[in-house]
């Protein structure tokens, strides 16, 4: 009897399907890997770049926002931990493990002054459509729980970075090695000028004014 012991046949025996070619890879830390956007959701036009690094511990995901061309750096300063960051200017990731479109996924935001947004949300419909639930569970005492960040401002070089820690153990993933993830990363851009109008900025484009279409999550593996 012939012996299987790739690791995607072990993973299939195990009823996890890995992307044949995901959208990132993301190796252990301390190396990283890079991806960036530029365009605005649902049109289309030019939104200031975005990049994204990723690694990851055996416990934990490393993330590291560059928000570039930022010429506002806009926050309400009364703001504090899950508040309604994601009026101003926030960058946003959105998580999930497994490869199916989840309905059940990790929200996390990190705005200019270095507060964050953190909840899993329940999504049944996977498009947040009308009439069907739609709701959060914070995670309420994030720094208790193995959060990190920290977020500098580079005013004369119009940018803000960053550097987020989010536990595996949220997504019972710890050891992640060879698991696949959905994941999407956005951006808002606003100003006293616009406020409360935002350019919504994405990696993979949800193809209407909502960040939770599931869909269009793109496909991620742990390397």
């Amino acid at each position: 009897m012939r012996t299987f012991t790739s690791l995607s046949v072990i993973s299939l025996a195990l009823g996890i399907a890995i992307a044949s070619n995901p959208d990132l890879k993301v190796p252990q830390c301390p190396s990283k890997v890079s991806t960036q956007f530029t365009t605005q959701i649902p049109s289309g036009a030019a939104c200031p770049q975005t990049k994204v690094e990723l690694c990851y511990t055996n416990t934990a995901l490393n993330l590291v926002f560059t928000a570039l061309g930022e010429t506002n750096f806009y926050f309400d300063p009364k703001q504090t931990t899950n508040g309604n960051i994601w009026e101003y200017e926030v960058m946003e990731a959105f998580i999930s493990k497994g490869s199916d479109d989840p309905q059940t996924y990790f929200e996390y935001e990190v705005s200019p002054n270095n507060v964050t947004f953190n909840a899993f949300i329940l999504n049944p419909s996977r498009v947040r459509k009308s009439n069907t639930p739609f709701d959060h569970a914070y995670i309420a005492e994030p720094f208790n729980d193995g959060f990190t960040v920290n977020t500098g401002l580079d005013k004369p070089g119009k940018k803000w970075t960053s550097h987020s820690t989010i536990p595996l153990a949220l997504f019972n993933g710890e050891k992640p090695r060879g698991t696949p993830w959905r994941m999407n990363f956005f951006r808002t851009v606003t100003g006293p000028d616009t406020f409360p109008n935002q350019q919504l900025c994405g990696w993979k484009n949800t193809g209407q004014a909502n960040f939770h279409i599931t869909p269009a999550f793109g496909t991620v593996e742990f390397i």
